[in-house]
């Protein structure tokens, strides 16, 4: 049973906006010119002298892509089923497996099979991330490592290293992300010489 206060709720609300919103990595000027509310607004609704009202918290939920509850914490109504909603991105799909803004997020990440595998393409980014490989044959090109991973193999590494994730052989694949920001860690890394590595 969810003993908080009414007040309880409302002070978690800027707190909460402000992880979301580092975690995004957007600044405040880029967020009041999507949602249009002023800048000073939003960082006084972060910083808690601002209360939360549904005309501030409406766009920013549709900014964010999130549902209202989850950006005041709203308590759970008892329907213990979680609602899935997949996001395409990069040709792959993403299946958010966590709800809470900040902290680390989970994710079932699936690569669709192709005819032949795509050329890997590094990106960077800040944070940490932890995979394992549920079904398929991963590869994962981490700095200057061109590691394939077989399904049941994990690795974790600090994303700011260029890196890429595709198929090794064209066939589909299925993860399991744990995704953070920097110093939020899981207790695996990739090694070059583990089996499977080439």
């Amino acid at each position: 049973m969810d003993r908080r206060t009414d007040n309880d709720v409302l002070d978690a609300v800027g707190p909460r906006l402000r992880a979301l919103r580092r975690e995004r990595g957007i600044t405040l000027a880029d967020l009041a010119a999507t949602t249009g509310v002023s800048e000073s607004t939003l960082s006084r609704l972060e910083s808690g002298q601002r209360r939360a009202t549904l005309e501030l918290l409406l766009p920013l939920a549709r900014t964010y892509d999130v549902p209202l509850d989850d950006l005041v914490g709203a308590p759970r109504t008892g329907d213990p089923r979680i609602h899935l909603k997949p996001i395409r991105r990069f040709g792959m799909t993403f299946v958010p497996l966590s709800r809470r803004p900040g902290g680390v997020h989970a994710f079932k990440m699936i690569i669709p099979a192709r005819p032949e595998p795509l050329e890997p393409t590094p990106q960077t980014h800040e944070g940490f991330e932890w995979l394992y490989v549920l079904n398929g044959r991963l590869r994962m090109v981490l700095g200057e490592r061109d590691l394939t991973l077989p399904p049941g193999e994990a690795a974790e590494f600090d994303t700011s290293v260029p890196h890429w994730l595709g198929s090794a052989d064209g066939a589909a694949v299925e993860l399991l992300i744990l995704y953070g920001l920097q110093g939020m860690r899981a207790h695996l890394r990739a090694h070059p010489h583990r089996p499977g590595s080439r």
